[in-house]
């Protein structure tokens, strides 16, 4: 039986939003099981391994690694969120928002199981 799985697309970033799949969406954003979500963090230095949560109960039966997208800028996330990241048996890639919403578009239309945080710049 064919995936019919259909994941979000990144249209556009910036303002402090993103647009998802034709849709503004303020706010930081969570893609978890193609579900587009607000996401609590407004700023790197707000974000720990709390706000990974839902992502590290779905486990790499669902999830292979996050895409954390880090602001305006890459940002070296803290060791407390790497380590619970790397305890749920999932991966772990940073980069500046803009880069990973890109990357996320490439990942999600190529069938990857990956959840995106990214923080709206």
């Amino acid at each position: 039986m064919a995936d019919l799985r259909q994941p979000p697309s990144i249209d556009a970033w910036g303002g402090g939003g993103f647009r998802v799949s034709g849709q503004w969406r303020p706010g930081s954003l969570l893609i978890l099981n193609d579900e587009p979500l607000a996401w609590r963090p407004v700023s790197f230095d707000q974000v720990g391994a709390a706000d990974l949560a839902e992502i590290l109960a779905a486990g790499p039966a669902a999830v292979e690694f996050v895409l954390f997208g880090t602001g305006l800028t890459q940002m070296l996330p803290s060791r407390d969120l790497r380590e619970a990241v790397k305890n749920a048996g999932l991966g772990l890639e940073f980069m500046s928002t803009q880069a990973a919403a890109q990357q996320y578009n490439v990942l999600a239309s190529d069938g990857r199981r990956l959840a995106a945080a990214l923080i709206a710049v």
